[in-house]
């Protein structure tokens, strides 16, 4: 079976059992694509490939000048795959479990003070219908911690404003369930009330935030949006949907909240991908002890 099939059914199981996210699979797509134009020249099936093979790759790569990060994110790729083959008895081994990727440092994630929170959701102007919405987009944003992906998905049955929660799909098509502020609920509610309808211009549509053609909001719409109310409070190139959601699990943390329920409200698979607020909050009280102990 030539390697072209494999990959194709590779990402096949990787939808239809493993239940992976669209954009994780066509990762996976890309970087077993180079690989298999790596090995062209050789004509090899993958059954022939060895661990030196896999080795001189990850150099290819490196030379080429892609990041640590990357480099393992397609070594990944290429494990998963032959564990994918040998589970499929279609290869008697693994040529990747000696495999080592370079190691990579995670960076801290970007996020915002609470001053900065107040003033960003202080500025859109909710006297208006497109402000109405901005200001319950981005709030909701801050109070739930949603992917953006997850919030332009919303639906309006997807809220449940007495009692507090709304349901989201996240990656995998795994649905969730997040409490909402009181604060984010009384936006969301006068948005539904006065601005939705006037946006919608006597139309209908099931989906949550609409643009200014009564359309479902995209993602670069709305990274347009908070780009806009960034630079208006002088937040110009750090701001993204990405550190409003690192603000969120920061701040509960910070305050006292456990990891798991904060893993759950980020709809985190593994713990360990919430683990590094942890991180943060030790980067806090360093820099407080540094700040303000007399001997540090």
């Amino acid at each position: 079976m030539k390697a072209e099939v494999l990959i194709d059914d590779f990402l096949h199981y990787l939808t239809v059992e493993r239940g992976l996210a669209k954009n994780s699979v066509l990762a996976y797509g890309r970087d077993l694509a180079k690989f298999r134009r790596f090995r062209a020249a050789k004509a090899r099936h993958p059954r022939q490939v060895r661990q030196g093979e896999i080795n001189e790759f990850a150099r290819r790569l490196s030379g080429d000048g892609l990041s640590a990060k990357s480099i393992a994110r397609a070594l990944n790729a290429i494990r998963m795959f032959y564990r994918y083959l040998v589970m499929e008895s279609i290869v008697p081994e693994d040529p990747t479990a000696q495999v080592r990727g370079p190691r990579t440092l995670k960076s801290l994630p970007r996020y915002l003070t609470l001053e900065e929170v107040d003033h960003l959701l202080a500025a859109p102007d909710d006297s208006t219908p497109l402000g109405a919405r901005d200001a319950a987009m981005v709030g909701l944003l801050y109070a739930t911690g949603l992917r953006v992906s997850e919030l332009i998905s919303l639906r309006v049955r997807d809220l449940n404003l007495d009692a507090g929660y709304l349901r989201c799909v996240g990656k995998g098509s795994k649905e969730r369930v997040v409490p909402l502020g009181r604060r984010a609920a009384q936006r969301l509610r006068a948005y539904l009330d006065g601005a939705r309808p006037a946006i919608l211009g006597g139309g209908s549509h099931p989906s949550l935030f609409l643009n200014n053609r009564g359309r479902p909001m995209s993602r670069q719409g709305f990274w347009k949006i908070l780009k806009k109310y960034g630079r208006a409070v002088g937040l110009r190139g750090t701001l993204s949907p990405h550190v409003l959601r690192h603000s969120f699990a920061t701040h509960l943390l910070e305050r006292g909240a456990d990891l798991r329920s904060v893993q759950m409200m980020l709809g985190h698979a593994d713990i360990s991908t919430t683990q590094i607020y942890t991180h943060i909050n030790r980067e806090r009280l360093r820099r407080i002890y540094r700040d303000f102990h007399p001997r540090a």
